[in-house]
Formats: C-alpha cells, structure tokens, sequence
C-alpha cells in the first residue's frame, strides 16, 4: 500500500551542516526522490552539504524561524502532491530508516497524524542521552498537556512528524506561529479538525551535535504552548473566534 502513495520528506533546516549527511543516510532509498530541505539562513555550509547531497533546496534570504520554517517545507511540499509528508530535523537525533513505520497508519486510513515518541519509557530516554532535567520537565509538561487537551501522548515535542495530505490541506498552519510553539498549535489545530493523530516508539539518541532550545527560549516555548491551550478551550467553549482552529 505504501508504495502506491507519493512520499515527501521536508527537513526543516537551520546550521544542520554537522548532522545533516548522517541524516541523508539513515532515509531509506525508496524515499529518496522527494526530499525538500528549507534552509533559515545558516550560518555554516546547510545549503552547499545539501546541493552535493542532491536534495531540492530552499534558502530563506532572512531568518524566518523554526515556524516560519516549517511554512515554508509545507508549503512546497503541497505543490508536489503528495499522498504524505514526513517533517524530519536533520540534526541526526530522529532515525530517519523508520519512515515507513511512521507512515504506514497514514497509508492504511488508520491516522492522520503520526509523530515518533523518544520518551516511552524513562530508561529508554535517559540511556539515549537525554539529560534528566530535559526528560523531566519533558514528562511533566506532557502530561499536564494530555489533561488539557484528553490526550494520551507520551511526546509532544517530537521532530519526526508524518501528515495526510488532507490534514495539510485544512489545518490553517499559514496562521501559526514563526516559533517553536509552531508545533504545539499543529497538534492542536489538528485535534480541533477531529483529525486521528498517533504515534510510534523510536529511540533516543541525543548527543553534542544535535540541535537543542537553550533555556529562555525553551521557557517561553512552554509558556506559549499552554497559552495555546488556554485559548482552545476558549475557543471551545464558545468564548472566542480563532483562525488557527477553525476555516
């Protein structure tokens, strides 16, 4: 079934030169032929890695964020028609060779929405070189996020992420945010449009290279993810109108 549907990879890009060929490798060869990476204007060699790699590549002339970013990804991988689109970081942290995983409940109508969780267990997650103060805060923040929202997730801030193209075509992303909390109002926007979001178990694996939020930013990310919610259930309730949940 899977090979019958047209699979797009956008890989959201900002200084990725370190991690990104790493990346490249691990995508199996059958998903090689739609590939889009959107650089944020780096500052090291993204794009030129990129080029030699022979991936389709999109430069932003100025820093529009990891949000803005992502619009970008979207935005041409929609123009490609694909039956799928599959966000990958290439920060080498994600395992690229579990695409197909991640996208089979899409291929079989079963979800929407998949992400790959890092966090299943607390071993696993903390033995992949996730430091435990990340973990934590991680954690917490998930479940009160799951209260909120009557959710289940074990992760809500993963960086492999597969769409529909239905939930691309509805969900009104050009509205989002230019930052990080851009994936927070996904997830949510999504579930407002009753779309079926699940998940897969993938491994941990953190190390030097990877990309990570620095603490203020990591902050205020948190706080806009649960004013995101605050204003769904607003919306929900009828108290207010929002274009980022509704057409």
């Amino acid at each position: 079934m899977i090979s019958n549907q047209k699979i797009v990879i956008v890989m959201p890009a900002y200084n990725a030169e370190k991690t990104l060929k790493n990346t490249y490798s691990e995508i199996p060869l059958e998903f090689r032929k739609n590939i889009i990476l959107v650089d944020d204007d780096s500052r090291d060699n993204t794009v030129i890695l990129a080029q030699r790699l022979d991936i389709k590549t999109i430069s932003h002339k100025i820093n529009l964020g990891y949000g803005g970013n992502q619009k970008t990804c979207y935005l041409e991988a929609l123009k490609l028609n694909p039956d799928i689109v599959v966000m990958l970081h290439p920060d080498y942290q994600y395992d690229a060779s579990l695409i197909e995983e991640l996208i089979r409940p899409i291929a079989q109508d079963r979800f929407d929405f998949m992400f790959g969780s890092r966090v299943q267990s607390k071993q696993s997650a903390i033995l992949g070189g996730m430091p435990k103060l990340k973990y934590y805060i991680n954690r917490i923040t998930c479940i009160l996020e799951n209260m909120l929202l009557g959710v289940n997730f074990t992760e809500h801030f993963s960086g492999f992420r597969a769409y529909s193209k239905k939930v691309l075509e509805t969900v009104p992303f050009q509205y989002f945010s230019n930052d990080f909390v851009f994936d927070q109002q996904m997830v949510i926007s999504a579930l407002s449009f009753s779309f079926k979001i699940g998940e897969i178990p993938i491994p941990t694996r953190y190390h030097e290279k990877a990309s990570s939020i620095q603490f203020l930013k990591g902050t205020k990310f948190i706080l806009d993810t649960f004013w995101v919610i605050i204003l769904y259930k607003l919306y929900k309730a009828g108290l207010i109108r929002s274009n980022i949940f509704s057409k």
